[in-house]
């Protein structure tokens, strides 16, 4: 194992993951939560960031600087591609030029909020998997006046043309200029579920954000900036992964 003698220590290597102070990495050490290249760690031990595979409680942990993680508050407007024939802005110009990045999973060109963005295959695979349901959560505008009984059909579950399609969580959040503001999450990744959702009760959409992602949220980024994800987000996303995506 080229970390027990090679490479920095350790709670260094896990500290500048973003994992907590040295310290708080130490004592994950001696509490045999970290695992080398397969082996249990013990204090002094040693990894290569770039080479070898570091994990917490099983989740392998970012820890080369080459891998990147982005939380990009995407307008609406662009699509997710790198690149697009027709010559439609894209993501690619809001994030930097290197590493090269994509995005996990979509979000469509008219709707604007979170969106994941990664250089890192095995993450992207996991978070994006359905098998794995994240739970993600929007904030619609919408025309009309929405109620209780929009609220329970939602929550019931609606019939839409490639089957059955429910909302996990609905919440009224408003009136804004004469539109209500619908706020729901759903753990499905179909093309335009949420548009498609609200339509099929009543509620067509003026605007649709996405404001979270699992433990990832919006929060107060601005429109065309972005962010690295914490060691946290990233640790909480792949932990509640399956651990095979066959």
């Amino acid at each position: 194992m080229s970390g027990a003698s090679a490479g920095e220590r350790l709670q260094k290597v896990l500290a500048q993951a973003g994992l907590g102070s040295r310290r708080h990495c130490e004592q994950l050490i001696a509490e045999g939560r970290v695992r080398v290249n397969g082996r249990p760690a013990e204090l002094g031990a040693r990894a290569d960031p770039l080479t070898d595979l570091v994990e917490v409680d099983g989740v392998p942990v970012a820890v080369s600087p080459k891998i990147v993680h982005y939380a990009l508050h995407k307008p609406a407007g662009c699509l997710t591609t790198a690149s697009d024939p027709q010559g439609r802005p894209t993501i690619m110009p809001l994030l930097p030029s290197e590493p090269r990045v994509f995005a996990v999973g979509r979000l469509d060109m008219d709707t604007s909020g979170l969106l994941l963005v990664t250089n890192d295959g095995d993450f992207a695979q996991k978070v994006s998997h359905p098998r794995f349901g994240v739970p993600k959560t929007y904030l619609a505008e919408v025309s009309g006046h929405a109620g209780s009984g929009h609220v329970a059909k939602l929550r019931a579950g609606v019939e839409l043309e490639d089957g059955r399609a429910t909302a996990e969580r609905v919440r009224l959040s408003g009136i804004k200029g004469g539109h209500s503001l619908v706020e729901l999450t759903v753990r499905e990744g179909r093309n335009r579920l949420v548009r498609r959702l609200l339509e099929a009760v009543g509620l067509p959409v003026v605007s649709l954000v996405r404001t979270s992602i699992g433990p990832c949220r919006l929060g107060r980024l601005k429109a065309g900036t972005y962010r690295p994800l914490s060691a946290a987000e990233v640790h909480e996303l792949l932990s509640s992964a399956p651990a095979s995506v066959d």
